[in-house]
């Protein structure tokens, strides 16, 4: 996964860059650590002592198993969106993506667990970044390939995320493995040639290629992103009408169609990707709320605004005292709307950098000031326990009609997740 900064090129903005990192790059460390989101991005230094050679033993990094009833399902899928050619690459054929599409399965045994990120991915981001091989090890998710899906209970609700700027589908992971356990469809989409390494079914590894940012990059990224999502709905439609748009034709998991509930579909999405949630929104009334995770925001939607639940979740730094996209979008908000912060969190604390940064930063001589930068001071297990729940509340009251009440004020069990607007 990268690191990925707010790419906050608004009026007032500086642009977000990407620049290698001696130390952590495995992780996405090899991109810009955010301080102020809206300020200067500031570009990682190298470690005061970055190893030289890779460690007999690698750090086994692992993240944090979801909390629900559910055992978790994962497939991907390889699609082509005949109608437009990749904006990024000129010579490319036409829009082709990856998803991951994380389900409530039943029956696990004898199905694999899916690394966070595919074996040439991996290897690639590594040898990118100038990590020694053998330093980590990829993380294993609880997502089990191809599993059966869990049809009791019925149809589930189905959830799209799309990552930051240069990140992965696999960022957010930790978040997405939690709404699973409990329940919900899950479908991650990487945005080729703007997400980072994006490994297809012939082990084919596509990198990230988009423009330096500016504001007309970051909008056009973002309606790129848009159309990516709104298309990744339309190809979900046509599983759950018995169809398979997978281009190589692999068998989906049993009960893959039976389990998409399509008439009760949420957004949410990291950063950049927390932009393209608003903007699939506005584009698309499928899309019944959705939630931001520290993102600016770009487009039609900052004059258009709302008119469906929206959440707002920032970092500490991050805020209407420096986010204009944030304080014109919020007065055309029309739907039900919040902002909430996560105390002494960093704009990463919301992807699972948050549980894997720590475990590596001994490994690769990272150092307690650059861990900081990248993740804040927030306890990182009080980080994940208080995303992984706002975050599932507020589509259990939106989405599935659940409401526990958490979203109406502060609650003495979160003292770290304050309430803003």
């Amino acid at each position: 996964m990268t690191t990925t900064s707010s790419s906050a090129s608004q009026p007032g903005f500086a642009p977000g860059r990407r620049a290698a990192l001696a130390g952590l790059a495995a992780l996405g460390l090899g991109t810009v650590v955010p301080t102020l989101v809206a300020a200067p991005a500031r570009a990682a230094t190298a470690p005061d002592a970055a190893p030289e050679t890779a460690s007999a033993d690698p750090v086994q990094l692992t993240l944090p198993a979801p909390t629900g009833p559910h055992k978790v399902g994962n497939v991907a899928l390889h699609l082509i969106d005949r109608s437009r050619r990749d904006p990024w690459v000129p010579s490319h054929p036409p829009r082709e993506l990856m998803i991951g599409i994380w389900y409530p399965a039943r029956d696990v045994e004898g199905h694999a667990l899916v690394p966070w990120l595919p074996a040439n991915a991996w290897t690639a981001y590594i040898q990118d970044n100038a990590i020694p091989s053998g330093v980590l090890s990829v993380p294993w998710t609880h997502g089990h390939d191809g599993a059966s899906a869990d049809l009791r209970g019925g149809p589930r609700p189905v959830l799209l995320f799309s990552p930051g700027s240069g990140g992965d589908r696999d960022t957010c992971t930790t978040l997405t493995e939690e709404l699973v356990s409990h329940g919900y469809v899950v479908v991650t989409i990487d945005h080729t040639h703007d997400s980072a390494e994006v490994e297809f079914p012939d082990g084919r590894v596509e990198p990230r290629t988009i423009p330096p940012d500016t504001l007309p990059i970051n909008t056009e990224a973002v309606s790129v992103r848009s159309a990516d999502a709104l298309f990744v709905l339309d190809q979900l439609h046509a599983i759950a009408a018995g169809c398979n748009p997978d281009v190589e034709h692999r068998a989906l998991p049993h009960g893959l169609a039976e389990v998409l509930d399509l008439s009760r579909v949420g957004m949410f999405g990291h950063s950049m990707g927390g932009a393209t949630t608003a903007w699939a929104m506005l584009d698309d009334r499928r899309i019944r709320a959705g939630i931001n995770l520290d993102g600016s925001l770009y487009g039609p939607v900052l004059a258009a605004g709302l008119n469906r639940p929206f959440l707002f979740m920032c970092s500490q730094l991050h805020d209407f005292t420096d986010d204009p996209t944030w304080v014109q979008t919020w007065s055309h908000l029309r739907g039900w709307h919040k902002l909430l912060r996560l105390a002494d969190a960093a704009h990463n604390s919301y992807t699972d950098l948050q549980s894997l940064v720590p475990e590596a930063a001994a490994a690769v001589g990272f150092p307690p000031s650059q861990v900081e930068l990248l993740i804040g001071t927030i306890d990182p297990v009080r980080s994940v326990l208080a995303a992984r729940t706002y975050v599932r509340a507020y589509f259990d009251r939106f989405i599935r009609g659940h409401d526990d009440h958490l979203l109406d004020r502060p609650s003495p069990a979160f003292p770290e997740v304050e309430f803003l607007a």
